[in-house]
């Protein structure tokens, strides 16, 4: 069995070092209240004041605006249909509901009630990328990948971070995120570079005080950007090495139809699960999502404080996964016969 990927040194450091008093575990109770949504497919959510929150459900091309207070969701779209196609990201900043949109090639901007405000679009010179999150200054932040080919080989080379003007006329490049885990492999059109199934990605965010930081998934570690420019890097994570197994290979080919599955079965795999599958933060510190063992009752979050050391770990018990987190609640996301389940939870 391959025991990791992360770089060896590092490794010989965190065990050579002097032994850290483990960092306070957070187990979460029963939620606090729910609010049930049809969408199968919740994927990330911003908090617009209140008891109101915005969910992005992209495989219904819907973003839902939730208010717990009442205990209803309203979709974004019947406010405005023609001015949503393929939302992909959602974040806030202010009283403003910022909605990243392909379809269009724009971020839209909307009021916490759902009145629609306008739309930036996208530019030739950012390659169609579309921003990710804001700072207080009114800059955007995007991840410009880089172009794959017609044989995939580019996915093998570095993507980018940049800061944009408001208006996504001008930009600057911030970081460097390390290239995806991919394998060469051959079917019936020959040579293609896939990415190995399970690999995992670099994560990025922007604090509320303007620092920009990112998840160094082989290091296992949150770097920080001052606005100066200067970073500061992070200490070392606990790393728990799982293992990719054959009940996780049977998971993911489940969600083919039967006819693909043999195509399926051709990508290649990752030998290990990365050190966290996902990545956000509640405007102080960064919160990474552990992956997960198929035998885990909880799953397991890593908070980091803003000077890049562990601050605690919290578990959220069941199936569900948290989407985002503002003060001391948890917004999370659990599967239902109907839907998702939209949970708050209170953090002691």
């Amino acid at each position: 069995m391959v025991r990791s990927l992360r770089p060896l040194p590092l490794l010989l450091a965190a065990a050579c070092g002097p032994a850290r008093p483990p960092a306070p575990v957070v187990h979460l109770g029963a939620a606090t209240d729910s609010v049930a949504v049809v969408h199968t497919d919740v994927t990330g959510a911003a908090w617009l004041g209140g008891n109101r929150w915005a969910i992005l459900a992209p495989a219904d091309n819907a973003v839902d605006l939730v208010d717990f207070g009442t205990g209803r969701a309203t979709p974004l779209k019947l406010a405005a249909a023609a001015e949503l196609a393929n939302p992909y990201a959602v974040f806030a900043s202010g009283d403003t509901l910022y909605v990243s949109d392909w379809g269009k090639r724009r971020v839209s901007l909307w009021r916490s009630d759902g009145h629609y405000l306008g739309a930036v679009p996208t530019t030739d010179a950012l390659r169609g990328a579309l921003p990710r999150d804001r700072d207080a200054a009114g800059r955007f932040y995007l991840q410009l990948n880089p172009s794959p080919g017609p044989d995939g080989s580019g996915n093998r080379d570095s993507a980018a971070v940049v800061r944009a003007s408001p208006d996504l006329s001008r930009a600057d490049t911030i970081a460097r995120l390390a290239p995806l885990d991919v394998a060469e492999v051959t079917g019936d059109n020959g040579h293609r570079f896939e990415r190995r199934i399970f690999s995992g990605e670099d994560h990025w965010g922007v604090l509320a005080d303007g620092r920009f930081w990112v998840a160094r998934v082989y290091q296992n570690q949150v770097d920080l950007r001052g606005p100066e420019g200067k970073w500061r890097r992070g200490d070392a994570l606990p790393d728990r090495v799982l293992e990719v197994t054959r009940y996780d290979r049977e998971m993911f080919l489940r969600h083919f139809p039967r006819e693909l599955r043999s195509t399926a079965e051709q990508l290649p795999f990752a030998a290990v699960k990365p050190a966290f599958e996902n990545g956000f933060d509640d405007g102080v510190g960064v919160w990474l999502e552990r992956s997960r063992a198929p035998r885990d009752s909880a799953r397991s979050y890593l908070v980091v404080s803003g000077t890049g050391a562990l601050a605690r770990e919290v578990l959220l018990p069941g199936a569900g996964r948290i989407l985002a987190v503002h003060g001391n609640t948890a917004l999370a996301a659990a599967p239902a016969a109907d839907g998702t389940h939209l949970l708050r939870y209170t953090i002691p």
